[in-house]
């Protein structure tokens, strides 16, 4: 069996409006065109793992299991869509909490390779912070695209290969799929 390409993809930001220490459904706006661009991305044999940090859960915000509602959640409305999530990988430390999960070390990307056999040199990181480019860049998944739908970004001094408004213009790099 041939390995997997993966396109990983940061969730807030990426996949919905960024809040803060967002863990409530009411407050989880999936942004406009996700569902599209990620049936697209389906299309040409990708797997689709969810890769987030939610530190929000050691400062107290809200629970791990605040954390899996809202992913149950989320994962029933892709399905909903006719979207299939492979896995969702988090890091629920803080940034003092020097652990190797917390983007922008590759933790959650080995997590995923050591689950999966994924091949990384043919898979894609979407990610709306230069942490999220960084951490794909150590796990050697140098297709990587930063967003401007999240987090404000340094385009001068980015590490990322493409830079996109948003998941909804992923269909200008076809060609590089």
């Amino acid at each position: 069996m041939p390995q997997s390409k993966v396109f990983y993809l940061d969730r807030d930001g990426v996949i919905n409006k960024e809040v803060n220490y967002l863990f409530e459904k009411e407050k989880f706006i999936f942004l406009d065109g996700l569902f599209e661009s990620l049936k697209k991305i389906l299309n040409f044999g990708f797997e689709l793992i969810i890769i987030t940090n939610q530190s929000g859960i050691s400062r107290g915000f809200y629970s791990k299991q605040d954390f899996e509602d809202l992913n149950t959640w989320m994962i029933r409305e892709f399905k909903k869509n006719d979207i299939d999530i492979l896995d969702v990988f988090y890091c629920p430390h803080g940034p003092d909490d020097n652990c190797n999960c917390r983007k922008p070390k590759p933790g959650l990307f080995f997590q995923s390779t050591e689950k999966y056999d994924i091949n990384i040199s043919d898979s894609w990181m979407v990610g709306d912070s230069e942490r999220d480019i960084i951490a794909a860049n150590h796990a050697g998944i140098n297709n990587t695209v930063l967003v401007r739908s999240g987090h404000k970004v340094n385009e001068k001094n980015t590490q990322a290969r493409f830079i996109l408004n948003s998941i909804k213009e992923i269909d200008r790099l076809e060609d590089y799929f």
